[in-house]
């Protein structure tokens, strides 16, 4: 494989539309970490990982093969997004097949109560690791799963549960909007209406 390293994303892709093939085996191995650390986000939801590096690679070739120098952002905003939605596409038909219980989840959000600045209490400090608790504690924890995954399932629209997914993987709500072709005020919104319909289930201080 020739060496590019020195070349500039953009040059290369133009490059590549003037019949250097070999320019595509280059990109795909130079962005391959990046698809690797979205699988491990991404995989919290409940995805396979292996599957969604595939995914992502395929993200990443459909990136090389439709980015516009003179239409798009940097190559580089044009396949991380790309390869945002292909994983999250791939994420959802999982999704429409099996449930995912909360507590597979790292944490749901950074801080629970965003009016009180004081307040660090999370759901992933209230939904602690089984290890950590006594029997009955353990018992008390799994309800309250049970009733978040219900009141994700019954409270929230399937905008509101497309944005919280991605919000859960550790995107910024500019991110989020970027990936599902949404108004970033629009997906903020609807994450701040999730959050609120979910806060009460958590049983945290106000």
């Amino acid at each position: 494989m020739a060496d590019y390293t020195d070349e500039r994303d953009e040059i290369l892709i133009q490059r590549l539309r003037e019949g250097e093939s070999d320019i595509t085996d280059f990109i795909m191995n130079k962005y391959k970490n990046l698809v690797r650390k979205k699988a491990g986000s991404m995989n919290i939801l409940g995805a396979d990982r292996d599957d969604l590096i595939q995914e992502g690679m395929i993200g990443l070739f459909k990136a090389i093969r439709d980015y516009d120098c003179g239409r798009d952002a940097s190559f580089f905003t044009f396949a991380d997004l790309c390869i945002s939605r292909q994983m999250y596409s791939a994420v959802e038909a999982s999704l429409r097949k099996k449930h995912i219980p909360l507590n597979s989840y790292v944490s749901l959000y950074t801080r629970i109560d965003e009016d009180d600045a004081s307040s660090d209490a999370t759901l992933e400090n209230a939904l602690a690791s089984d290890t950590e608790l006594n029997p009955e504690q353990q018992l008390i924890d799994r309800e309250n799963v049970r009733l978040l995954e219900e009141a994700i399932e019954k409270q929230l629209s399937a905008v509101e549960r497309q944005v919280l997914e991605l919000y859960l993987t550790g995107m910024s709500y500019t991110e989020i909007a970027k990936v599902l072709n949404k108004d970033e005020k629009a997906t903020d919104n609807a994450l701040q209406r999730a959050k609120s319909k979910l806060r009460k289930y958590a049983h945290l201080p106000k």
